[in-house]
């Protein structure tokens, strides 16, 4: 082999590591890395914004008040893609205790955006119901619980069993029927 050869080969060998190399960055700038992390989000319950910093949020009712608004994640989220972009989003369900004598429970979804986790509205499930499980089908977030029969005082342990699917529709959550 002569010097020609070799001078041709190197100057190969530097065409494709420099090409290798910008194909490579230019995959991780256009799919920068998806981060999602359900309990690090911000919900939005009853129209007010929640957010949560590791699964819970935990805030004063009012100014000056001793009484603390307390939500957090309920279970483990269920993972699964919302939104049908390809990427892993959650389900999740929240429990939110306002001072009073209820515990209220809601669905909501996390949906994995570029370097962020975007929370959704939440959507009530019943106040001191009993939570079954939580599934991601389809792109459907199915909460199954238990309820009490109507007429039945608080006291009784919910028992009738039901189930609210949901899906989401840009950035929002809403109720469907199965």
């Amino acid at each position: 082999m002569n010097w020609k050869n070799i001078n041709i080969f190197v100057a190969l060998l530097i065409v494709v590591a420099g090409f290798y190399f910008f194909e490579i960055n230019k995959l991780t700038v256009t799919n920068a890395p998806t981060v999602l992390d359900p309990l690090n989000a911000t919900y939005i319950i009853d129209n007010n914004p929640i957010t949560l910093v590791n699964g819970k949020a935990d805030v004063s009712a009012a100014p000056d008040s001793s009484t603390r608004i307390l939500t957090m994640i309920f279970g483990e989220p269920s993972i699964g893609d919302l939104n049908n972009d390809g990427k892993p989003d959650a389900a999740v369900l929240l429990v939110r205790t306002t001072g009073g004598s209820g515990t209220f429970f809601y669905v909501a979804a996390a949906l994995n955006a570029v370097n962020a986790t975007q929370g959704t509205n939440a959507l009530l499930l019943g106040d001191r119901i009993a939570p079954q499980t939580l599934e991601v089908r389809n792109g459907q977030i199915i909460a199954n619980f238990a309820i009490r029969k109507p007429g039945e005082p608080f006291t009784t342990q919910p028992s009738l069993g039901v189930s609210k699917y949901a899906k989401v529709g840009g950035a929002t959550l809403v109720e469907i029927n199965p």
